[in-house]
């Protein structure tokens, strides 16, 4: 082109006049027969294959089957094409949602999904005044979400374009899949009724209704298993305070006799016992989850079942059945030990005789439990350690 020669590819912003959109217009008909004929050329000339045609075609924005990258330089050519589809002083807002809806089925045939959403979303931005061109578009990008499995954002599109078209078969269709997979079968079930209704014979949404049918019968029972769970899950925790209090078992921060006790009181404490909780046995009796902590090495040891009517003499024996490795004295045996506990309040130790119940322990004048999980120091009797911590 002449350096003198005024572009006709107009700046952007710039609105255009006749005579520029008609020389527009002429330029972009001379440069597609200059590049057709140039492509004849090239074929019959420079001898190109035939599967070269395609790669040639893709250079020519009239030909292009996919969208430029994002960050691509774009040709003059395709600058101005892209002016006279986007620009909103050149084009009304029932054009310009068009324009975004054919780019976002363009981008759905492509299986481009979340560039098929951004593509609608923008023309019903434009909030054109054709309702029936909105509802396409709600529809259409109600088809990219369920293709995205974004079932909530699908059934949101499809109401909203049965909102402006209330015989929009597509989306009835489509809200009745969603509301499926959202498990809210009661509207699956009255959206294919009125499907089946104007569609007799549609097997589809028959089987779906006898889906939604069946779930639904399925989430009935399981809502029921589970109240009746829960229910049984409170009995236990109202029997398993009531145990707790009828043993006089007094509890740091409350009152005494524990008359406020309550089921997450006894939640345990220590991080290795949080899935153990203390429990009801068939005669009635308590086992609990217990902590023997030796400070002398500050180690512990979790015993998730002690029961109430157990002697420490019995737990000792089975704890120390075997010397443990970080006792390379071997001076922790059952017969060398002795329990302690700590006073919370005066901060004394107190002695638990190794042939004392847990339950016995447990009711001292001085314990008082804190959580759900028991916890007892265990040092050897005459050692330094006692002497250290038992002034």
């Amino acid at each position: 082109m002449n350096s003198n020669e005024e572009d006709p590819i107009p700046k952007k912003g710039h609105k255009m006049t006749d005579e520029e959109r008609a020389e527009l217009a002429a330029k972009l008909d001379a440069d597609l027969d200059a590049f057709i004929g140039g492509l004849e050329k090239k074929t019959y000339t420079e001898g190109w294959p035939e599967d070269r045609w395609q790669e040639e075609m893709e250079k020519h924005p009239f030909f292009m089957t996919k969208a430029p990258e994002p960050g691509e330089e774009l040709s003059p050519l395709m600058q101005g094409i892209q002016q006279l589809k986007y620009d909103e002083t050149e084009n009304t807002p029932e054009d310009l949602a068009k324009a975004y809806k054919e780019d976002g089925n363009f981008n759905f045939k492509c299986k481009k999904y979340r560039h098929a959403i951004i593509a609608y979303t923008e023309g019903l931005k434009k909030k054109c005044q054709d309702d029936d061109l909105n509802a396409q578009l709600y529809n259409n990008r109600a088809a990219s979400n369920f293709f995205l499995k974004n079932y909530r954002s699908c059934l949101n599109d499809c109401l909203a374009a049965l909102k402006l078209k209330n015989d929009y078969s597509k989306a009835l269709c489509r809200a009745a899949e969603c509301y499926f997979h959202l498990n809210n079968f009661d509207d699956c079930i009255n959206f294919c009724d009125k499907i089946i209704s104007c569609e007799k014979d549609n097997r589809t949404f028959v089987d779906l209704r006898s889906k939604a049918e069946l779930a639904k019968r399925a989430a009935e029972r399981d809502r029921r298993k589970q109240l009746a769970a829960s229910k049984k899950e409170e009995k236990r925790g109202s029997e398993l305070v009531a145990a707790v209090q009828s043993r006089k078992i007094k509890f740091k921060g409350k009152g005494k006799g524990s008359a406020e006790l309550k089921l997450s009181d006894l939640e345990p404490q220590f991080p290795d016992a949080m899935r153990n909780h203390v429990t009801i046995d068939e005669s009635g009796r308590l086992v609990w989850p217990v902590i023997f902590m030796y400070p002398e090495y500050k180690l512990t040891d979790f015993i998730q079942a002690f029961h109430e009517d157990e002697t420490f003499e019995n737990m000792l024996s089975e704890v120390f059945s075997e010397h443990p490795e970080w006792d390379t004295e071997k001076k922790y045996t059952p017969q060398n030990v002795r329990v302690y506990f700590e006073d919370t309040f005066g901060g004394r130790f107190h002695n638990i005789p190794n042939k004392w119940t847990l339950g016995q322990a447990l009711t001292h004048e001085r314990y008082y439990l804190q959580g759900g999980t028991p916890g007892f120091l265990i040092l050897v009797s005459g050692s330094e350690a006692e002497k250290t911590y038992v002034k």
